[in-house]
């Protein structure tokens, strides 16, 4: 569930940048695809300054892409890290637990 509402905000934050900055950088946002990696950058928190919006609708949309990024990819990606840490800790607990 998580992979597909990533792939899918991923996908739709490739296509409204591309609405958005097309007509501005056309160099840059040549394509929903060449969108892709800005989408990447932006949704992951990583935000290389590369490739960046330059008109109040793509700074906006932006910031919305941006929050819904935290909220769907960065604090779920927290968690489950965090869980798959007590994972292991219960794990290791267990071993030591059975050797003598």
């Amino acid at each position: 569930m998580f992979l597909i509402a990533t792939a899918m905000l991923l996908y739709f934050a490739a296509v409204g940048i591309y609405y958005f900055e097309s007509s501005a950088q056309p160099e840059s946002f040549q394509s929903v695809f060449h969108s892709l990696w800005w989408a990447l950058a932006t949704l992951t928190t990583v935000g290389y300054g590369d490739v960046y919006p330059v008109t109040v609708g793509g700074k906006v949309f932006t910031f919305l892409v941006l929050m819904l990024g935290l909220g769907i990819v960065a604090v779920p990606a927290g968690l489950v890290a965090s869980a798959l840490g007590k994972a292991r800790d219960e794990e290791e607990q267990e071993t030591a637990d059975r050797v003598p």
